[in-house]
């Protein structure tokens, strides 16, 4: 068989060029399944702690706020935290984000943050502001070590509503 035959066979061409293009395939679609992945999770995040913000909108001023004076106690923080993280106001349910905690939120009101006029006029002061943020949220990546995205990252969010009582 001549040389210049081995070069000009065809054979095993095809294989060859799949070898060389699967990893190359493998990781583009592994990476978007991942980065795909935390959008969903970010998004997630994002919604439970609009919900929590809305939840805690909706409870009486006088939770929040009294003369001007933050009197939120620790059983309605608490309630905020889990319908944030569960969307349930009872014990259990599952957390949005595996392995979330209430230690990655946090819930401040500010008691003159908002107007003094409508339904804030019998109050004497200005109506309050509940603020619910999610830090140091970890991202619970698909592929672990192997994945695009490091498994040690975090996500936040936060989320401000009027407390209006309604």
């Amino acid at each position: 068989m001549s040389a210049l035959r081995i070069w000009m066979d065809a054979k095993g061409a095809a294989a060859a060029e799949m070898a060389l293009i699967l990893p190359v395939v493998m990781a583009l679609l592994f990476g978007g399944f991942e980065i795909g992945h935390f959008i969903w999770n970010q998004h997630k995040l994002t919604e439970a702690v609009r919900n929590g913000a809305r939840f805690a909108s909706r409870l009486p001023i006088e939770d929040f706020c009294i003369g001007g004076s933050p009197v939120m106690s620790g059983a309605t923080q608490a309630d905020i935290k889990r319908v944030t993280r569960t969307g349930q106001l009872g014990a259990g349910g599952v957390t949005a984000i595996p392995g979330w905690v209430d230690e990655e939120l946090s819930v401040q009101v500010d008691c003159a943050a908002f107007v003094d006029t409508g339904i804030y006029s019998d109050l004497d002061t200005a109506g309050p502001i509940v603020t619910v943020e999610a830090h140091g949220v970890g991202y619970p990546s698909l592929f672990g070590r192997v994945g695009v995205i490091d498994p040690g990252i975090t996500m936040t969010a936060r989320s401000s509503a009027a407390v209006t009582g309604l």
